[in-house]
């Protein structure tokens, strides 16, 4: 007597039976299909571009041009040029002869895309509130992240600022690296030494920290601006 075997239909055009092998992995379906597919060429373009910028840097790094490196490597220009942009993704062959003409190993191509990255992501609710000198109560200082990692070898501390009233004297800071404000509401001048620049919704304000700055008048309330500052690993920054 033959065993009967039970076939069980899971969405459209799955089928498989309990007579298959118990080690034989059941079809996807669809939907994880593409999911898969998805995540697979998303990594594929993050190590297409990762190599591309190592390339690009192994070669700057060396003082070469595009021309001179892709001579050396034997492959033409365009390509050096598309695999920089990580247009294209190059071929275990052609990154060997990069290598070679770079007079590095091979494995050193892949080292932004192995390299353990670093993101911050502050939640509105978890913003810190900061308290600073010569504020009033209705100030808010809101930490958005603080970013910093040897690798790079800089640190980045975004912050929002939002004034709700006027005042007769500003603090005027100053610190090491660069800092940006970009406007979000409101009218202000902000002085940067002997300048002073009015700025409106929309404008953006960049320069460097040494120099003593601050606000000057606050034109229009409410006033909210995104102040970032960035500067070397290493110093102290007093704000």
């Amino acid at each position: 007597m033959k065993n009967s075997k039970r076939v069980t239909k899971v969405g459209a055009g799955v089928v498989f039976s309990d007579a298959e092998s118990p080690n034989r992995q059941p079809p996807q379906l669809p939907g994880r299909c593409e999911e898969s597919n998805i995540e697979e060429k998303r990594r594929e373009r993050m190590l297409q571009a990762s190599i591309g910028q190592e390339v690009r840097a192994c070669r700057m790094r060396h003082d070469m041009t595009v021309m001179e490196l892709a001579a050396a490597a034997e492959i033409s220009t365009g390509m050096l040029s598309k695999i920089e942009n990580g247009i294209i993704s190059p071929s275990l062959n052609t990154l060997q002869s990069l290598s070679l003409a770079l007079g590095l190993p091979l494995t050193s191509f892949f080292h932004r895309y192995d390299r353990k990255s670093s993101a911050i992501l502050m939640k509105a609710e978890k913003n810190l509130k900061m308290k600073r000198r010569n504020i009033r109560a209705n100030d808010k200082f809101s930490l958005l992240g603080f970013s910093g990692s040897a690798a790079s070898g800089v640190v980045v501390k975004p912050s929002l600022v939002t004034l709700t009233d006027t005042r007769d004297e500003f603090p005027v800071p100053c610190h090491d690296g660069m800092e940006l404000i970009y406007m979000l509401e409101g009218e202000l001048t902000y002085e940067h030494g002997l300048d002073r620049y009015h700025l409106e919704i929309g404008d953006c304000l960049f320069f460097d920290g040494e120099t003593p700055h601050g606000l000057a008048n606050v034109n229009k309330l409410p006033v909210r601006f995104l102040s970032v500052i960035c500067y070397r690993l290493g110093l102290k920054i007093n704000r």
